[in-house]
């Protein structure tokens, strides 16, 4: 959600920011910002709207004169977006700009004090409070003012700072959201992900909880909460600068369903040797999944519907309790966690907001914590027993994809290996599961390759209003992701119900036209979901059906059919998600919607 850029160094900071801002649009944003220090001081430009805007308003950065700087695109929380909301915020004396991603919590309390003490705001935002509280905590010494502005701070901040009498320098701060510091030669950086810095240096330093980095054009130090220096380890970005670029495709999303068969292969090869599955646990954690009496899953979004299907998936195999969560919801709904539950979080950039939180209560009530994240070093991360990284690659798209899947592979991963552990699993089904896991990459490889049949269903029903998607146990999870992703990128209205529930309301809403989209995929289930279609279908309703191969009735009681390549049950819920996130994508597309950069969502969701 949102992004930071900064840059100190001998060039002209302005078009440098401007790049680095668009190598960040993926996150989402409404307007963007530019502040740059000059010999006239602080100089501030900021746009409502697309970053093309800004480039206009400043001839692509040339009427920014400056070797320092900081860029934002924003994504409005506090105050709606416009020139005035927008970030960087300058302080009214001119001595401080500031542009910030998260959500000052106590910002009310911080204003009424500040117009205590004589000053004035212009702006609706919680990070106009920022600037001005730094102002007022400003001696002289600017890494005083920030450490003692920060611990005044409640919420989730990164913040990059601009101080005028300091025209070599800038600052960064961080808590609960990501901030990196790029390493260039003669040259240094700040953004809120790596793609805005590749262009420029591959050596980054990564900071923790509220260290502060002053960084200047030869060095960059750090000092922790208590002021004190901080040495810091740099470490080398390995994935190609290709990855964050389209490569050809039109958009950031199609290239990234095209790769799932390499995410796929990279999360699950490096983790089974002699046909056993190794995650590389500790011993404790070993000796925790042979004991565990209940798991928990925690996530949100596309991550949660993951989780959805691990559980049952492991509920099927371990034959303990274990359950999804809502991250957002865990907290507050009166969790049953002690020392004897696994949890297990899923984030996709390991910073997500509410999982996060989640995440810190069930340690406070004692469980164990198992993350599945994407980002190496993330705070999610960092504050789990143990991390297990997907292998997906820089994810740029909006709507995750590949990041998904390879999350839905490492779930598989799991329920091997806790099944294995708690001996609930036969030796032949367990070899059957880790030969679906070999096959899995180029059985999605086939898949992939049928995407001209998804592409004129979706020329066929682009124009509706209202989809619906039906499945009963996995498929429904994967009716979930589905109606998501279609929501999302599309703007079409969209439901996902289980569809045992069909007769209990839903089939209201069915008459002539009606598109749903059934998930036929369970073998044991199949006649049901055959008999729900043909109760769709005598009410004037259209059905697209997903099914294995050859599976029987479905042909005659669907309009059209997508056959999905015949493979073991374990992974087929990799195979189901393939079509439905085509089926948006194409949707989307001839609907001529900004598909990378969806309106009102934003790719990393760092605030509650």
């Amino acid at each position: 959600m949102c992004g930071i850029v900064g840059y100190v160094g001998s060039k002209q900071a302005a078009p440098l920011l401007l790049d680095g801002l668009e190598k960040l649009e993926y996150r989402g944003y409404d307007s963007a910002g530019l502040a740059v220090i000059n010999e006239d001081g602080i100089r501030v430009e900021k746009s409502k709207g697309r970053l093309s805007a800004l480039r206009a308003l400043t001839d692509d950065g040339r009427t920014l004169p400056g070797s320092v700087g900081i860029g934002h695109t924003r994504w409005a929380t506090h105050g709606e977006p416009s020139d005035i909301n927008s970030h960087p915020h300058l302080s009214r004396s001119g001595r401080v700009a500031v542009v910030h991603n998260g959500i000052v919590e106590n910002y009310m309390q911080l204003r009424d004090f500040l117009l205590s003490h004589g000053y004035a705001f212009v702006s609706d935002t919680d990070t106009e409070i920022v600037s001005q509280l730094m102002d007022y905590c400003y001696a002289g010494d600017p890494i005083a003012a920030v450490q003692k502005a920060v611990s005044m701070l409640e919420g989730s901040f990164a913040l990059g700072i601009l101080f005028s009498d300091y025209s070599w320098q800038l600052i960064a701060v961080r808590k609960d959201n990501p901030l990196v510091v790029g390493i260039g030669d003669n040259e240094n950086f700040i953004a809120s992900d790596i793609p805005a810095l590749l262009k420029h240096t591959r050596s980054i330093m990564r900071l923790n909880e509220r260290e502060v980095a002053v960084v200047t054009s030869s060095a960059v130090t750090v000092f922790d909460r208590n002021g004190d220096r901080v040495e810091k380890q740099t470490e080398q970005v390995l994935w190609d600068v290709a990855a964050a670029e389209r490569g050809g495709y039109e958009h950031f999303m199609i290239k990234e369903i095209m790769e799932q068969p390499k995410a796929v292969r990279d999360t699950i090869s490096p983790r089974i040797k002699d046909g056993r599955v190794e995650l590389e646990l500790t011993p404790g954690m070993n000796d925790v999944l042979k004991s565990v009496s209940n798991i928990i899953i925690i996530a949100c979004g596309s991550a949660y519907h993951v989780g959805c299907i691990g559980a049952l998936m492991m509920r099927r195999m371990l034959h303990i309790p274990v359950s999804a969560e809502l991250a957002s919801e865990f907290r507050f709904s009166y969790p049953v966690c002690g020392e004897n539950t696994l949890c297990i979080i899923i984030s996709q950039s390991g910073e997500t907001a509410d999982t996060l939180l989640a995440l810190r209560e069930a340690k406070k009530l004692g469980a164990k914590v198992i993350s599945v994240v994407n980002v190496v070093g993330s705070t999610i991360a960092n504050e789990s027993d143990e991390v297990l990284y997907t292998f997906a690659g820089p994810e740029i798209a909006v709507a995750t994809t590949k990041a998904y899947s390879a999350q839905l592979a490492m779930m598989y991963l799991l329920a091997l290996r806790i099944s294995d552990a708690r001996g609930s699993i036969d030796k032949e089904e367990y070899e059957k599961c880790v030969e679906a896991l070999f096959e899995l990459p180029d059985h999605i490889g086939e898949l992939l390759k049928r995407k001209e049949q998804i592409q004129y269903l979706a020329s066929l029903y682009f124009n509706l209003r209202d989809i619906f998607f039906l499945g009963r146990n996995m498929d429904y999870a994967l009716a979930l992701e589905g109606s998501l992703k279609l929501k999302e990128i599309s703007y079409i209205h969209s439901e996902a119900y289980a569809a045992g529930e069909l007769k209990h309301g839903t089939i209201s809403l069915v008459e002539k036209g009606t598109l749903l989209v059934a998930l036929c995929t369970n073998e044991r289930l199949l006649d049901k979901m055959v008999s729900s279609i043909r109760e769709v279908k005598a009410r004037g309703g259209v059905v697209i059906a997903l099914a294995g191969e050859g599976a029987p009735g479905v042909e005659e009681a669907a309009d059209h059919v997508i056959w999905l390549p015949r493979s073991q049950p374990f992974t087929l819920p990799s195979l189901s998600v393939i079509p439905l996130q085509l089926f948006a994508y194409y949707m989307a597309s001839l609907k001529g919607c900004d598909i990378d950069k969806p309106r009102n969502l934003a790719k990393s969701v760092t605030v509650e």
